[in-house]
Order: structure tokens, then C-alpha cells, then sequence
């Protein structure tokens, strides 16, 4: 009877402690999660919290949006958190990905940046401006063209018009599609350069301080196609340490450094 009271006993605790672990089912591992930039401080307090939990999480970094993509769907990471999901979803229909957007990171609202002009209203005929390579920057800085009367589009151009959607453009603007890597080094040689918010913030860019305009944008969450969200394959969607790892990012401590690190020109795209 004391033999069965120690047995009943030890397996009472064990069941305890695997009840009180965040990651249950998944056994403790090396999670690497993918990211474009320099500025990644917000992840510092989830690799110390993983670290107790016996989880080690990997930081990762890219000099190019599509490389994550590639990495995430060949295995080389486990996560990423890089991108706008309308990136993520056009990226995998062209190239036949099997990726999945499991929570929200970030909104950074597209800046066009200049060392010649302070205002777009002040740009010349034939001006040049250099645009960010990728489809979706490229349509999102058309859209902040249009809304600045620079130019026109098609009614019908969607969130992500194309060169092709320009209806009117009165001073014959030029454009010059760079990787969005080498926009900060084109305002050297344009009129003005629309600068991702990561490599902008990498440049000592403020948004508010510094673009001469920037897009407006409002709401959070997946359906919002230009926040930026954290993805998986979609065969892990449901994989309960990854998605302990957008709990852990969906916090107060994680908004707080991503409001300082990025002096307003990035904000937190979740509650908590």
C-alpha cells in the first residue's frame, strides 16, 4: 500500500508540472525566427523568458524581404516576423509557399524621405523618385503619391496599385524601382526615396520628424494587409510553442520597446 501511495504520488506531481508548462506537448528546442534589419530589441525580453522556459530562441537576419520566405518554406527557420501579410500571401501564390500568418507584430507606416524637397508639392517636372522594388511597397507608395496629388490611378487599382494603374501624371515624374536596401543611398541621386520603416529607423529616420509625407494608416489586426504579422508553415499553425511565442510578443513589455526603439515611427499592432 506505500509503495502505491509513493507510485500514485510521484505521478500526481509529474502531471502537475507538465500542466504549469506554456509549451505542453512541444519538447523544449532551438526556435529560429527570421527578421529583416538591425533593430530587433523587442525580442530581447521573449529570448529571456523562452530561455526559463528551456526554449532557445534564435534571432536570424535577412538584408531582403523575399529571403525569409524561402528560408521559412525550405525549414532553414521556424518562424519569421518580417513582413506585412499581404507580402506573405503574394509571395507564396507566386512561388507556391505553404506559409500562414499566426499573429501581428508591427504597423510602420510607409515615409518618403528627401534632401532635396520638404514637400512633395515642391517636386519638378521631370523629377525623379526612387521606390522600393517589392510589388506591395511599390503600391503603397503609389498610393501616398496619389494622396498627395502628385499623381492619379485607376479606381479599381486596389491596396497595391502598379505602375501600370497610373492614369495622370502631370510632371512627368520619373521612377526608379530600387532593392528596398539601397533607398536610403538613392536620395543621393532623386528628388525624393520612399524608405522602408525597418531600414529607416536603421538610418536614424524618424517618421514624423523627418519624411516629408507618409502613408495614413488604420486598424490592426491580419486582415489589415500592411501590418506586419509572424508566420509559420502551415503545417505548424496550430504548433503550441509557436503560438506561445506571439502570446509572449503580444504584451505591454514588447509594445513599450517597440513604442521607444522606433521613436514613432513603427507601433505595436496588437492588444494586450
Amino acid at each position: 500500500m506505500k509503495l502505491c501511495k509513493t507510485i500514485c504520488a510521484a505521478a500526481i506531481a509529474a502531471a502537475a508540472l507538465i500542466s504549469i508548462s506554456p509549451v505542453q506537448a512541444d519538447e523544449a528546442k532551438t526556435v529560429k525566427v527570421g527578421v529583416v534589419g538591425e533593430n530587433n530589441e523587442q525580442w530581447k525580453p521573449i529570448i529571456e523568458k523562452l530561455k526559463s522556459e528551456g526554449v532557445d530562441l534564435q534571432i536570424v537576419k535577412f538584408n531582403d524581404y523575399q529571403l525569409p520566405n524561402r528560408a521559412l518554406e525550405d525549414g532553414e527557420i521556424d518562424m519569421h516576423a518580417c513582413m506585412t501579410g499581404k507580402f506573405l500571401n503574394t509571395e507564396s501564390q507566386e512561388h507556391g509557399y505553404h506559409l500562414k500568418a499566426i499573429g501581428t507584430t508591427l504597423i510602420a507606416p510607409l515615409g518618403v524621405y528627401s534632401k532635396k524637397i520638404k514637400s512633395l508639392s515642391e517636386l519638378k517636372d521631370g523629377d525623379s523618385i526612387a521606390i522600393p522594388s517589392d510589388p506591395i511597397t511599390t503600391g503603397r507608395a503609389l498610393r501616398v503619391l496619389e494622396a498627395n496629388k502628385v499623381l492619379k490611378l485607376k479606381d479599381n487599382a486596389g491596396w497595391t496599385p502598379s505602375k501600370s494603374d497610373i492614369t495622370e501624371n502631370p510632371k512627368d515624374i520619373k521612377f526608379y524601382w530600387v532593392d528596398p536596401g539601397n533607398a536610403y543611398a538613392a536620395m543621393d541621386d532623386v528628388a525624393a526615396s520612399f524608405i522602408n520603416g525597418g531600414f529607416a529607423s536603421d538610418h536614424g529616420l524618424v517618421l514624423k520628424r523627418d519624411a516629408i509625407a507618409y502613408e495614413n494608416t488604420e486598424g490592426w489586426g491580419l486582415d489589415n494587409p500592411f501590418v506586419n504579422i509572424i508566420a509559420v508553415r502551415e503545417k505548424d499553425a496550430g504548433n503550441k510553442l509557436y503560438n506561445h511565442i506571439v502570446d509572449l510578443y503580444h504584451t505591454k513589455e514588447v509594445a513599450d520597446i517597440i513604442t521607444k526603439q522606433y521613436k514613432g515611427a513603427i507601433f505595436p499592432a496588437f492588444k494586450y
